[in-house]
């Protein structure tokens, strides 16, 4: 076993460019799995699986990272399996970075099935009703035999509306959990050959005070990188995106910031203004299996009859795969019914909108036209 002395705790990430009237950025997040330009979209692939495509269609959507859940693949098919498959990347065939999610966000879901303590979180599996318990050693331990690049460490996210003190609860344990973390993460090693960087979890709710002395406390800890959590879960968006910015100015400028669950387009791209470089949201895909598709103006709701006779694509904005050869008329057919092939073609053409809207986000930044990019986005898009 490798001394703690001995193991890196900082992720390579290099921050190219900062609007000069915003704080979006641009950088580059290197890992062993290739490097990711940031803002990135991170499509969400819970049990290992972006549902609907395949990993070749990722790669050909220019999928640079994906996020799977350590809750759901710890309860099946079991961490232990996809260590002797040779790790989450060899298991399912996606040779491309991987970030895993502590479950911290699911087991705070379940607010009925399960008991949080100082120690960690006792609960029941929503599939069978066995019980469980995560701990913040655990839970790293689950993700090394996982073996993603970047490791989500456990936290406890606070409902909303909560007090803030219960927001300052939940603040103590998610540092104390953190720090627990890191002296678990440095007293182990990766098993596939390869660095994995975790990344700590600010919470506080809507409180200022509480998410200060969250992020001020994890920065003193050192991560390889930071999310903010416990938004996007029923407050106000303008709640969110304040929480959002007055967060962002906190964290260290050179590691890189990562906004959980958010979200809808127009809410990644005020974000990126406040300084995000991170981003994952199940919107893309499940609202896509429902049939609405994102476009550059908004939303299409393909379902509705007044795309039963329209030969047009969902978009004349967009060169994705599906856009280039179906029209909205086959496409609602295939909804109406019931065609596998319509959940495909629809998430196909939400993840390239929604990877085509972070890199025309970084273009802007780099070439010094952010604020005019993001004015006309939302001069052309309504929510």
């Amino acid at each position: 076993m490798r001394t703690i002395s001995s193991i890196t705790m900082s992720v390579p990430f290099t921050l190219h460019k900062t609007c000069g009237t915003s704080a979006a950025r641009a950088g580059v997040l290197s890992t062993a799995h290739g490097s990711v330009e940031t803002p990135i979209f991170m499509p969400v692939g819970t049990r290992a699986s972006v549902k609907s495509v395949s990993p070749v269609q990722l790669r050909e959507l220019g999928a640079r990272i994906i996020l799977a859940n350590t809750y759901h693949l710890a309860l099946r098919p079991g961490s232990e399996l996809i260590r002797d498959a040779g790790g989450l990347h060899a298991f399912s065939a996606w040779d491309r970075p991987i970030l895993t999610d502590s479950g911290g966000y699911q087991v705070f879901s379940l607010a009925d099935l399960r008991k949080i303590s100082d120690e960690g979180v006792r609960f029941q599996s929503h599939i069978d009703g066995s019980t469980h318990t995560f701990t913040p050693e655990s839970v790293i331990d689950i993700q090394r035999n996982l073996g993603p690049d970047i490791l989500m460490v456990l936290d406890e996210c606070s409902p909303y509306p909560c007090t803030r003190e219960e927001a300052l609860i939940a603040h103590e344990r998610t540092v104390g959990w953190a720090e627990r973390s890191r002296t678990r993460f440095r007293e182990t090693e990766p098993l596939f050959g390869y660095e994995q960087y975790p990344f700590a979890i600010v919470q506080g709710s809507v409180y200022e005070q509480v998410r200060s002395a969250s992020a001020r406390s994890l920065a003193d800890l050192d991560f390889p990188g930071y999310a903010i959590g416990g938004l996007a879960v029923g407050e106000p968006r303008e709640a969110m995106l304040e929480m959002t910015g007055f967060t962002a100015d906190l964290l260290p400028e050179e590691k890189p910031r990562y906004l959980m669950g958010v979200g809808k387009p127009e809410d990644i791209v005020d974000a990126i203004s406040l300084g995000i470089d991170m981003f994952d949201c199940v919107i893309p895909t499940r609202n896509g299996r429902n049939g609405t598709f994102y476009t550059h103006t908004g939303r299409v709701v393909i379902k509705n009859q007044q795309y039963a006779r329209d030969m047009g694509p969902v978009s004349d904005r967009c060169d994705c795969y599906t856009c280039r050869h179906f029209s909205r008329s086959y496409l609602r057919h295939l909804f109406q019914s019931g065609e596998i092939l319509g959940l495909t073609l629809a998430t196909i053409h939400n993840l390239h909108f929604y990877l085509a809207l972070v890199a025309e986000a970084r273009t802007a930044i780099l070439d010094d036209r952010f604020p005019a990019w993001k004015k006309q986005f939302f001069r052309d898009y309504t929510p």
